[in-house]
């Protein structure tokens, strides 16, 4: 893109002096992998189409269905059905078309993972399940990617950032991954919709702000709840 271009799409993000052309550019220029596009993928996928992240990866095997659409707002009734990565290009394109969107319809394994992650800068981690949790975060240490990570359930929500110029990880927090079946998910118990948008939404600006070279906290934990509207972090 021309520069002018560039200051025309983008230029309440340029006139942020922390920003400026040179971090648009460099927003431009990156290359990110979002894990999941349902509930805290849809506003990753969002906000990092809308910021102008150059190429975006999304991995996903599921299809669009009814009960998604409470909270999953890059998808609509006219895509139930549908793959969700087809859903997630249409709304990317639809919003950005200079955005390079490269669909993944497979499950990140063992035997994957670091074929897929190993192309990209940053991981966003936006999966419903600790198997993948921890697969993803292992394979994030195992290639020196920095990950983001968020997790929904009900009215509350968490966030941190793992393996970022040599910061802790998810295996220093909770060294061994829960049974899947032991622990309450949102099939289950349910999520209100507007809580992946918090959570994603805070994910998203902490991708930027890596792109971007701001400042983060790592080594940190953010704890979010929005029934009695807390926020609390946690050291580790």
């Amino acid at each position: 893109m021309k520069s002018e271009d560039i200051f025309a799409r983008y230029s309440r993000q340029i006139f942020i002096d922390e920003i400026g052309l040179e971090g648009q550019k460099k927003i431009i220029a990156s290359k990110v992998l979002v894990i999941g596009a349902g509930g805290l993928g849809s506003p990753v996928i969002q906000y990092l189409a809308a910021s102008g992240v150059g190429t975006l990866g999304v991995a996903d095997f599921d299809r669009v269905e009814l009960h998604n659409l409470n909270r999953q707002i890059i998808h609509n009734e006219k895509t139930v059905g549908t793959p969700k990565i087809k859903s997630a290009e249409i709304f990317v394109k639809n919003l950005n078309h200079q955005i390079k969107f490269t669909g993944i319809e497979q499950k990140i394994e063992t035997s994957n993972a670091e074929e897929i992650l190993s192309q990209y800068d940053i991981i966003g981690d936006c999966s419903d399940n600790f198997t993948a949790r921890y697969l993803v975060n292992d394979t994030c240490v195992q290639l020196g990617k920095p990950l983001v990570y968020g997790s929904i359930l009900g009215f509350s929500g968490q966030t941190a950032i793992f393996n970022y110029k040599n910061s802790k990880n998810l295996r220093n927090l909770f060294p061994e991954p829960p049974v899947d079946e032991d622990i309450p998910d949102c099939d289950s118990l349910g999520v209100l919709g507007a809580l992946p948008g918090i959570v994603g939404s805070m994910m998203a600006m902490q991708v930027l702000k890596i792109i971007t070279g701001l400042p983060v906290q790592t080594d940190q934990l953010t704890l979010i709840d929005t029934l009695d509207w807390r926020f609390q972090t946690i050291d580790f």
